[in-house]
Protein backbone atom coordinates (compact mmCIF):
# COMPACT_ATOMS: atom_id res chain seq x y z
CA UNK A 1 0.00 0.00 0.00
CA UNK A 2 1.35 3.43 -0.99
CA UNK A 3 0.56 6.73 0.69
CA UNK A 4 0.02 9.61 -1.71
CA UNK A 5 -0.07 13.17 -0.39
CA UNK A 6 -1.95 15.88 -2.28
CA UNK A 7 -0.83 19.46 -1.70
CA UNK A 8 -3.71 21.69 -2.75
CA UNK A 9 -4.14 25.46 -2.82
CA UNK A 10 -7.05 26.09 -0.48
CA UNK A 11 -8.69 28.59 -2.86
CA UNK A 12 -8.70 26.35 -5.95
CA UNK A 13 -12.01 24.46 -6.01
CA UNK A 14 -11.01 22.46 -9.10
CA UNK A 15 -7.87 21.25 -7.32
CA UNK A 16 -9.82 20.26 -4.21
CA UNK A 17 -12.32 18.32 -6.32
CA UNK A 18 -9.55 16.58 -8.26
CA UNK A 19 -7.85 15.55 -5.02
CA UNK A 20 -11.11 14.14 -3.63
CA UNK A 21 -11.92 12.15 -6.78
CA UNK A 22 -8.38 10.81 -7.11
CA UNK A 23 -8.27 9.86 -3.41
CA UNK A 24 -11.40 7.75 -3.92
CA UNK A 25 -9.82 6.09 -6.96
CA UNK A 26 -6.67 5.32 -4.95
CA UNK A 27 -8.72 3.89 -2.06
CA UNK A 28 -10.49 1.52 -4.46
CA UNK A 29 -7.04 0.32 -5.57
CA UNK A 30 -5.96 -0.32 -1.96
CA UNK A 31 -3.84 2.79 -1.43
CA UNK A 32 -4.11 5.61 1.08
CA UNK A 33 -4.00 9.35 0.53
CA UNK A 34 -3.86 12.56 2.53
CA UNK A 35 -4.70 16.14 1.58
CA UNK A 36 -2.55 19.04 2.76
CA UNK A 37 -3.97 22.52 2.19
CA UNK A 38 -1.66 25.41 1.43
CA UNK A 39 -2.28 29.08 0.74
CA UNK A 40 -0.69 32.33 -0.29
CA UNK A 41 1.86 32.44 2.54
CA UNK A 42 4.86 30.18 3.22
CA UNK A 43 3.86 26.90 4.86
CA UNK A 44 5.39 26.81 8.34
CA UNK A 45 3.84 23.47 9.32
CA UNK A 46 6.00 20.41 9.80
CA UNK A 47 6.64 18.15 6.82
CA UNK A 48 4.15 15.29 6.39
CA UNK A 49 5.44 11.87 7.42
CA UNK A 50 4.84 8.51 5.81
CA UNK A 51 4.19 9.79 2.30
CA UNK A 52 5.65 7.98 -0.71
CA UNK A 53 4.85 10.80 -3.13
CA UNK A 54 3.73 14.43 -2.93
CA UNK A 55 1.35 15.55 -5.68
CA UNK A 56 1.12 19.29 -6.29
CA UNK A 57 -2.32 20.34 -7.57
CA UNK A 58 -2.16 23.91 -8.86
CA UNK A 59 0.23 26.14 -10.74
CA UNK A 60 3.92 26.83 -10.34
CA UNK A 61 3.28 28.65 -7.04
CA UNK A 62 1.70 25.54 -5.52
CA UNK A 63 4.60 23.49 -6.88
CA UNK A 64 7.08 25.76 -5.08
CA UNK A 65 5.09 25.44 -1.85
CA UNK A 66 5.05 21.64 -2.22
CA UNK A 67 8.80 21.43 -2.75
CA UNK A 68 9.41 23.70 0.24
CA UNK A 69 7.19 21.46 2.36
CA UNK A 70 8.72 18.07 1.49
CA UNK A 71 12.23 18.70 0.14
CA UNK A 72 13.89 18.11 3.50
CA UNK A 73 12.24 14.66 3.59
CA UNK A 74 13.71 13.72 0.17
CA UNK A 75 10.20 13.09 -1.16
CA UNK A 76 9.58 13.04 -4.92
CA UNK A 77 7.07 15.60 -6.20
CA UNK A 78 4.64 15.16 -9.08
CA UNK A 79 3.35 18.44 -10.50
CA UNK A 80 -0.16 18.65 -11.97
CA UNK A 81 -0.93 21.84 -13.87
CA UNK A 82 -4.12 23.64 -12.82
CA UNK A 83 -2.56 27.06 -13.32
CA UNK A 84 -1.52 29.12 -16.32
CA UNK A 85 2.11 28.66 -17.34
CA UNK A 86 2.78 25.39 -15.53
CA UNK A 87 6.49 25.48 -16.24
CA UNK A 88 7.40 23.17 -13.36
CA UNK A 89 4.53 20.70 -13.73
CA UNK A 90 4.61 17.57 -15.91
CA UNK A 91 0.99 16.42 -16.35
CA UNK A 92 -2.42 17.97 -16.94
CA UNK A 93 -5.41 17.04 -14.73
CA UNK A 94 -6.68 14.40 -17.16
CA UNK A 95 -3.32 12.67 -17.00
CA UNK A 96 -3.13 12.39 -13.20
CA UNK A 97 -4.51 8.85 -12.85
CA UNK A 98 -2.30 7.39 -15.62
CA UNK A 99 0.68 9.17 -14.07
CA UNK A 100 -0.08 7.75 -10.62
CA UNK A 101 -0.50 4.32 -12.18
CA UNK A 102 2.96 4.57 -13.67
CA UNK A 103 4.42 5.82 -10.38
CA UNK A 104 2.88 2.95 -8.42
CA UNK A 105 4.24 0.49 -11.01
CA UNK A 106 7.74 2.00 -10.68
CA UNK A 107 7.66 3.33 -14.24
CA UNK A 108 8.98 6.84 -13.65
CA UNK A 109 12.14 8.89 -13.28
CA UNK A 110 13.31 11.57 -10.87
CA UNK A 111 14.96 14.78 -11.99
CA UNK A 112 17.03 16.46 -9.26
CA UNK A 113 16.89 20.26 -9.15
CA UNK A 114 19.39 22.38 -7.27
CA UNK A 115 18.06 24.38 -4.33
CA UNK A 116 19.50 27.13 -2.14
CA UNK A 117 19.85 27.05 1.64
CA UNK A 118 19.16 30.55 2.93
CA UNK A 119 20.21 31.88 6.33
CA UNK A 120 19.89 35.33 7.88
CA UNK A 121 22.34 37.24 10.04
CA UNK A 122 21.84 40.27 12.25
CA UNK A 123 24.19 43.20 12.56
CA UNK A 124 26.95 42.93 15.16
CA UNK A 125 25.46 41.65 18.39
CA UNK A 126 21.94 41.20 16.95
CA UNK A 127 19.90 38.04 16.59
CA UNK A 128 18.99 36.66 13.19
CA UNK A 129 16.05 38.60 11.69
CA UNK A 130 14.39 35.40 10.41
CA UNK A 131 14.76 31.58 10.56
CA UNK A 132 16.57 29.66 7.79
CA UNK A 133 14.67 28.86 4.60
CA UNK A 134 15.23 27.03 1.31
CA UNK A 135 14.57 28.14 -2.26
CA UNK A 136 13.95 26.29 -5.51
CA UNK A 137 13.55 29.38 -7.72
CA UNK A 138 15.22 32.45 -6.28
CA UNK A 139 16.08 34.77 -3.43
CA UNK A 140 15.20 38.40 -4.17
CA UNK A 141 16.21 41.47 -2.20
CA UNK A 142 13.99 44.42 -3.10
CA UNK A 143 13.42 47.99 -2.00
CA UNK A 144 10.53 48.63 0.36
CA UNK A 145 10.01 52.28 -0.61
CA UNK A 146 8.94 53.39 -4.09
CA UNK A 147 11.18 56.04 -5.58
CA UNK A 148 14.31 55.03 -3.68
CA UNK A 149 17.08 52.61 -4.59
CA UNK A 150 18.44 50.02 -2.20
CA UNK A 151 22.12 49.67 -1.39
CA UNK A 152 23.62 46.23 -0.79
CA UNK A 153 27.09 44.77 -0.65
CA UNK A 154 27.69 41.36 -2.23
CA UNK A 155 30.46 39.07 -1.00
CA UNK A 156 31.43 35.76 -2.59
CA UNK A 157 33.15 33.20 -0.35
CA UNK A 158 33.62 35.94 2.28
CA UNK A 159 35.44 38.18 -0.21
CA UNK A 160 33.73 41.53 -0.96
CA UNK A 161 32.72 41.74 -4.62
CA UNK A 162 30.69 44.88 -5.27
CA UNK A 163 28.23 47.30 -3.72
CA UNK A 164 25.02 47.57 -5.74
CA UNK A 165 22.61 50.49 -6.02
CA UNK A 166 19.51 48.98 -7.60
CA UNK A 167 15.77 48.42 -7.31
CA UNK A 168 16.25 44.71 -6.62
CA UNK A 169 18.86 41.99 -6.62
CA UNK A 170 18.03 38.43 -7.72
CA UNK A 171 19.97 35.28 -6.85
CA UNK A 172 18.43 32.51 -8.95
CA UNK A 173 18.93 28.78 -9.33
CA UNK A 174 18.90 27.22 -12.82
CA UNK A 175 15.22 26.39 -12.26
CA UNK A 176 14.52 30.00 -11.29
CA UNK A 177 16.42 31.41 -14.26
CA UNK A 178 13.16 31.39 -16.25
CA UNK A 179 11.25 33.28 -13.54
CA UNK A 180 11.98 36.84 -12.31
CA UNK A 181 15.57 36.53 -13.54
CA UNK A 182 14.32 36.13 -17.11
CA UNK A 183 12.08 39.21 -16.92
CA UNK A 184 15.11 41.16 -15.69
CA UNK A 185 17.00 40.02 -18.82
CA UNK A 186 19.13 37.52 -16.95
CA UNK A 187 20.40 34.38 -18.72
CA UNK A 188 18.31 31.25 -19.21
CA UNK A 189 20.13 28.28 -17.65
CA UNK A 190 19.59 24.56 -18.23
CA UNK A 191 18.13 22.94 -15.09
CA UNK A 192 20.90 20.34 -15.35
CA UNK A 193 23.53 23.00 -14.62
CA UNK A 194 24.76 23.60 -11.08
CA UNK A 195 25.17 27.36 -10.89
CA UNK A 196 23.81 30.48 -9.20
CA UNK A 197 22.83 33.56 -11.20
CA UNK A 198 23.10 37.01 -9.62
CA UNK A 199 21.11 39.62 -11.57
CA UNK A 200 20.63 43.28 -10.60
CA UNK A 201 17.29 44.93 -11.45
CA UNK A 202 17.42 48.53 -12.67
CA UNK A 203 20.96 49.10 -11.36
CA UNK A 204 21.98 52.73 -10.91
CA UNK A 205 25.60 52.03 -11.83
CA UNK A 206 27.78 51.15 -14.79
CA UNK A 207 27.94 47.43 -13.97
CA UNK A 208 24.54 46.07 -15.02
CA UNK A 209 25.32 42.49 -16.01
CA UNK A 210 24.35 39.15 -14.49
CA UNK A 211 27.03 37.17 -12.72
CA UNK A 212 27.04 33.35 -13.08
CA UNK A 213 28.63 31.65 -10.06
CA UNK A 214 29.52 28.06 -9.31
CA UNK A 215 27.09 26.15 -7.11
CA UNK A 216 29.75 25.66 -4.44
CA UNK A 217 30.25 29.38 -3.86
CA UNK A 218 28.66 31.12 -0.88
CA UNK A 219 26.91 34.43 -1.61
CA UNK A 220 26.33 36.91 1.22
CA UNK A 221 24.32 40.10 0.64
CA UNK A 222 24.42 42.82 3.30
CA UNK A 223 22.23 45.91 3.49
CA UNK A 224 24.50 48.97 3.50
CA UNK A 225 21.92 51.73 3.02
CA UNK A 226 19.77 53.24 5.75
CA UNK A 227 16.49 52.08 4.16
CA UNK A 228 15.05 48.60 4.91
CA UNK A 229 15.12 45.84 2.30
CA UNK A 230 12.62 42.99 1.85
CA UNK A 231 13.84 39.45 1.22
CA UNK A 232 11.44 37.47 -0.97
CA UNK A 233 12.07 33.72 -1.29
CA UNK A 234 10.25 31.86 -4.07
CA UNK A 235 7.68 34.64 -4.20
CA UNK A 236 7.08 34.94 -0.45
CA UNK A 237 8.32 37.81 1.71
CA UNK A 238 10.42 36.07 4.34
CA UNK A 239 12.19 38.91 6.14
CA UNK A 240 12.87 42.64 6.20
CA UNK A 241 16.52 43.55 6.69
CA UNK A 242 17.86 46.75 8.23
CA UNK A 243 21.27 48.30 7.73
CA UNK A 244 24.05 45.85 8.64
CA UNK A 245 21.83 42.76 8.42
CA UNK A 246 22.47 40.16 5.75
CA UNK A 247 21.28 37.04 3.96
CA UNK A 248 23.61 34.18 3.06
CA UNK A 249 22.89 31.68 0.28
CA UNK A 250 24.62 28.43 -0.59
CA UNK A 251 23.86 25.28 -2.55
CA UNK A 252 21.11 23.35 -0.79
CA UNK A 253 21.99 20.22 1.13
CA UNK A 254 19.06 18.50 -0.58
CA UNK A 255 17.87 18.73 -4.16
CA UNK A 256 14.23 18.99 -5.10
CA UNK A 257 13.18 15.66 -6.64
CA UNK A 258 10.73 16.15 -9.52
CA UNK A 259 8.95 13.10 -10.95
CA UNK A 260 9.25 12.66 -14.72
CA UNK A 261 8.00 10.18 -17.28
CA UNK A 262 10.69 9.91 -19.90
CA UNK A 263 13.40 12.48 -20.44
CA UNK A 264 12.22 16.11 -20.23
CA UNK A 265 13.48 18.09 -23.22
CA UNK A 266 14.33 21.44 -21.67
CA UNK A 267 14.64 23.24 -25.00
CA UNK A 268 11.32 21.92 -26.31
CA UNK A 269 9.54 22.85 -23.07
CA UNK A 270 11.10 26.31 -23.19
CA UNK A 271 9.89 26.88 -26.74
CA UNK A 272 6.40 25.59 -25.92
CA UNK A 273 5.83 27.50 -22.68
CA UNK A 274 7.09 30.79 -24.13
CA UNK A 275 5.50 30.23 -27.55
CA UNK A 276 8.80 30.53 -29.40
CA UNK A 277 8.48 30.00 -33.15
CA UNK A 278 11.06 28.86 -35.66
CA UNK A 279 11.82 31.40 -38.35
Amino acid sequence: MAVIGFVVHSHREAALLLAKETAEWLADAGHRSEVHLTGAEPDTSSAPTGWDLAVSLGGDGTMLRTVDLVCRENLPVLGVNLGHLGYLTVVEPAGLRPALGRFLAGDYGVEPRMTLDVSFHGAAGEDSPAPPRSALNDVVLQRTEVGHTMHTEVAVNSEPFLTFASDSLILATPTGSTAYNLSARGPIVSPRARVQVLTPVAPHMLFDRSLVLDASEVVAITVTGDRPVDVVIDGWRSATLAQGQSVECRQGRRDALLVTFGERDFHRILKSKFDLKDR
